[in-house]
């Protein structure tokens, strides 16, 4: 995670930080009418940009998805759910950006994310459904925790709410920026300094496995123990009732969103590692 942190002492990459927030921000809030559940989440088309600022703007994109997410609670959702959202959103960007490099989607010898091949718009569709399982894990665990709202209904709900627009507006959207961010030089790889971005190496690789297996296992896996406990998918499982606060949909569920966040650590590693 260096460059989470390293990229605040470069003037470009802060401006992009704001771009991307008060544009995410922007198309969030007019949707926010457009309730799914009160108090909770809406219909999100602003879900198109966070696997975008993510590849695009790497660091940059994942604080301005959080931090735009942030906002745009301030306009009908802000809550203590909001401290799980703003982790959530973070990681809706983040994990794009890093396992388009370090799980392999992609050559290493050609790994711009410019989707001009069959292989790298399926890359875009697997990291763009992992990034949004990555945003609803968080913040269904979050919400479990508190006993607010039940693991299997809001995991699922976010996970698709993200999913569908991450991949059928993001991939035009992406075809279309990409070209003009690379011709401006604002790809975050043309701006940050060389030894402030994470390589490709071995442990690394190693890191968007693991990260991998934590989303599928933590989201996955909670869901199917939260139906163990009489919980359900989607809308229906506001009616199923069920045991919401169950230790065993927990346990599982913080499993998998501490593993996410420590893999993220795992991926930053040092030019020396990767010519190991």
């Amino acid at each position: 995670m260096k460059d989470v942190f390293a990229m605040w002492k470069n003037t470009k990459m802060v401006v992009l930080v704001a771009l991307s927030a008060g544009l995410y921000a922007a198309l969030l809030i007019p949707f926010k009418g457009f309730v799914l559940i009160p108090g909770i989440t809406e219909i999100r088309p602003a879900s198109a940009l966070p696997v975008v600022m993510g590849l695009l703007f790497g660091p940059a994109g994942a604080w301005g998805s959080a931090i735009g997410n942030l906002i745009g609670d301030f306009f009908g959702s802000l809550g203590i759910g909001s401290l799980f959202g703003f982790v959530g959103n973070f990681m809706f960007a983040y994990v794009p950006y890093k396992l388009w490099t370090n799980l392999g989607l992609v050559s290493k010898n050609d790994n711009e994310p410019d989707l001009k091949s069959g292989r790298k718009i399926g890359a875009y569709v697997v990291v763009s459904i992992l990034g949004s399982a990555a945003c609803a894990l968080p913040i269904a665990f979050g919400l479990e925790l508190l006993g607010m709202v039940p693991f299997a209904a809001l995991g699922s709900i976010i996970t698709i709410n993200n999913s569908v627009p991450s991949v059928f507006l993001g991939i035009p959207i992406m075809l279309i920026l990409y070209p003009r961010i690379k011709k401006w030089d604002l790809l975050w790889t043309d701006i940050m300094d060389e030894e402030d971005i994470p390589v490709a190496g071995k442990l690394s690789k190693i890191g968007g496995s693991v990260m991998t297996v934590s989303i599928i296992v933590g989201l996955v896996g909670g869901f199917l123990a939260a139906i163990g406990v009489g919980q359900a998918l989607l809308y229906s499982g506001f009616g199923a009732g069920g045991d919401v606060g169950s230790a065993g949909v927990l346990a599982i569920a913080g499993i998998g969103t501490a593993g996410l966040i420590i893999s993220s650590f795992i991926q930053s590693m040092p030019k020396a590692e990767s010519e190991g």
